[in-house]
């Protein structure tokens, strides 16, 4: 994902909308949140404090900066008694599923 702008929106007569922000929103994901989050940030920076599509990407871009640096979790948790899935390499670290304990010794 690059951070260029879609040429619609960059043409002067165009007004940032929330539904604007909500569209970058979308692909949310912690790969992809800095590049969201400065996408954002160029989007809503003429706009009016009170403008709801910068109040909107304010707290988006918040929400990316966190995401891109703790991540996500999908999914369901574990169940009582299940271990995260391990590597055939013994090095590699583990991703724990939220909740479970790991058995001893591992």
């Amino acid at each position: 994902m690059a951070e260029a702008e879609q040429p619609k929106r960059l043409q002067p007569e165009h007004r940032v909308t929330v539904d604007d922000v909500r569209q970058l929103m979308g692909a949310s994901t912690p790969h992809f949140a800095l590049q969201l989050r400065n996408r954002i940030a160029k989007l809503i920076r003429a706009l009016p404090d009170d403008d709801p599509a910068k109040q909107l990407g304010r707290a988006e871009i918040a929400r990316l900066e966190r995401l891109a640096f703790t991540g996500e979790v999908r999914g369901e948790q574990g169940q009582e008694g299940e271990e995260a899935l391990r590597s055939i390499n013994a090095d590699a670290p583990v991703r724990r599923i939220p909740g479970v304990r790991p058995p001893l010794g591992r």
